[in-house]
């Protein structure tokens, strides 16, 4: 048996025509494969490790930073500080994860995730014991350069499933994700400075002198348990179907056997689909247009992540909501669990309902909602109105959020559905990781910058960055015109 795949250029012979929209009749839609539940339950315990980790500094990052001796203080000058830290953590992830990634091609998924657990829970025990801002600096570099694992559990999810329950397996990573969004922040906004919460119990100097490295100990627990489960029962994917091909044409379609095999790009045997290809065979057309539109949704969803607890705790008079970090931790817990129920209810079925496309374009305008309601929030609190008003703007914005979601769903079937063959897939989830992490490290950087330069210089009242970010909502939209209506290995050319 062959394997088919359709570039732009290949037209189905014409004594089996398709139409890129054609139905399948019902009787010969296959029949869809359940999940393998439990190595799939293994995987997001590794997710939502690092979800928590990720999300339970929110709360107090900023905080954090304001306390510094490097800040003295100042509330305008703690988004240039914090953008700088969260920058230096994705520029790490940046230069490292590519090599993680490629790595899992050739010695396994399971050794390169086992190593990222180790490093992921050794950086935030060390940024809970810093005291100074480069030391915060670099125990974020630290947690950036061991995130390879983020794509290695793409790939297993992908080598897991496939055509038939890929929709409902990239539906549960988000999920765990956001279950992560729950606990971490509450674990941030409810264990950080224990010393002023429970001085009786807390009441040694070292909570003093370190009053954020509890939420850092309890988040770094989850990451030793995630790595005791994965060690113990977690089965390796890589070699777990040598015999087996990626298989990337639509179920079920007919091509002539002979135009299949008439060109390499266009054919390849099982035993071509378990090598590794080199870099330049993999940078295909729908490698290279789905890491664009990866990179494009990591910005925004960054920025968003990035200016969300950033206003929410900056003060009213500078345009923020002044929420204290016990809030902040309240509200992100709420977006948690949100998304993760609406991930697992609506992901799928808005998927097979409307197709790959309108799933992504619906959450990528839904970014500009985010971006929008900041001003609004603001005015709703400097005017003094009724806070249930305010609350509904929150709760309208973290509705949104939810929705924003769905785009790294169907972008993780576009990155799986874009791989030339299965020995490929670390590669290209390596890409599409590199290039979120590039722009994830400029993108918050500068957006923070521009929300501290526009409140310096009073420019549209403080609101010129929430413009500026509008107008690469609307550029995402134009890119995402490039791609399939449903996944790669399903576009067909009329």
């Amino acid at each position: 048996m062959s394997l088919r795949r359709f570039d732009d250029d290949h037209v189905p012979d014409e004594e089996t025509p398709f139409l890129p929209d054609q139905e399948v009749p019902p009787d010969s839609k296959p029949s869809r494969t359940p999940l393998p539940i439990v190595q799939i339950s293994i995987l997001l315990t590794a997710w939502l490790a690092e979800s928590i980790i990720s999300n339970s500094i929110s709360p107090y990052l900023n905080q954090l930073v304001r306390e510094l001796p490097d800040v003295g203080g100042d509330a305008r000058k703690v988004g240039y500080y914090t953008g700088i830290i969260v920058s230096l953590r994705y520029a790490a992830e940046a230069a490292t994860s590519f090599q993680w990634n490629r790595l899992s091609d050739h010695v396994g998924r399971k050794p390169v995730l086992l190593s990222c657990l180790v490093g992921t829970t050794l950086s935030i025990l060390l940024f809970g014991l810093s005291r100074s801002f480069w030391a915060l600096a670099l125990s974020r570099c630290l947690h950036g350069a061991v995130m390879g694992h983020i794509g290695v559990v793409k790939s297993m999810t992908a080598e897991l499933t496939d055509e038939t329950n890929a929709a409902r397996g990239f539906s549960m990573p988000p999920v765990a994700w956001s279950l992560g969004y729950v606990i971490g922040p509450l674990i941030g906004g409810i264990l950080s400075r224990p010393q002023d919460r429970w001085p009786h119990i807390f009441s040694h100097p070292f909570w003093a002198d370190y009053p954020y490295f509890l939420p850092c100990l309890v988040a770094a627990a989850f990451a030793c348990l995630s790595l005791v489960i994965t060690r113990l029962y977690l089965e390796e994917t890589l070699n777990s179907r040598p015999s087996e091909e990626l298989q990337l044409a639509r179920p079920n379609s007919s091509v002539p056997q002979g135009d299949a095999c008439d060109s390499p790009d266009l054919a390849m045997t099982s035993n071509e689909s378990n090598k590794p290809l080199p870099l330049r065979s993999v940078l295909t057309k729908p490698v290279v247009v789905t890491t664009a539109n990866y990179a494009m949704l990591a910005l925004l969803y960054s920025v968003a992540g990035s200016y969300i607890p950033l206003v929410w705790s900056t003060p009213v008079e500078y345009g923020g909501l002044d929420l204290n970090p016990a809030s902040i931790g309240l509200w992100l817990s709420v977006y948690g669990g949100m998304g993760g129920f609406f991930q697992l209810v609506f992901f799928s079925y808005f998927v097979s309902r409307f197709g790959l496309r309108r799933v992504f374009v619906f959450s990528i305008a839904s970014c500009a909602v985010i971006y929008a309601l900041f001003p609004f929030e603001n005015l709703a609190v400097a005017g003094g109105g009724p806070n249930f008003v305010v609350w509904l703007l929150i709760i309208l914005q973290v509705s949104s959020l939810c929705i924003f979601d769905m785009g790294y769903g169907a972008m993780n079937m576009y990155v799986s559905s874009a791989a030339p063959n299965r020995r490929s897939l670390g590669t290209v989830n390596g890409l599409s990781h590199v290039a979120n992490s590039v722009v994830s490290a400029v993108g918050p950087a500068a957006a923070d910058w521009l929300f501290a330069f526009s409140l310096t210089h009073n420019i549209l009242g403080g609101k010129f960055a929430y413009i500026v970010l509008l107008g690469v909502v609307c550029g995402e939209l134009g890119l995402s015109t490039q791609l399939p209506k449903n996944t790669w290995a399903r576009r067909r050319e009329e």
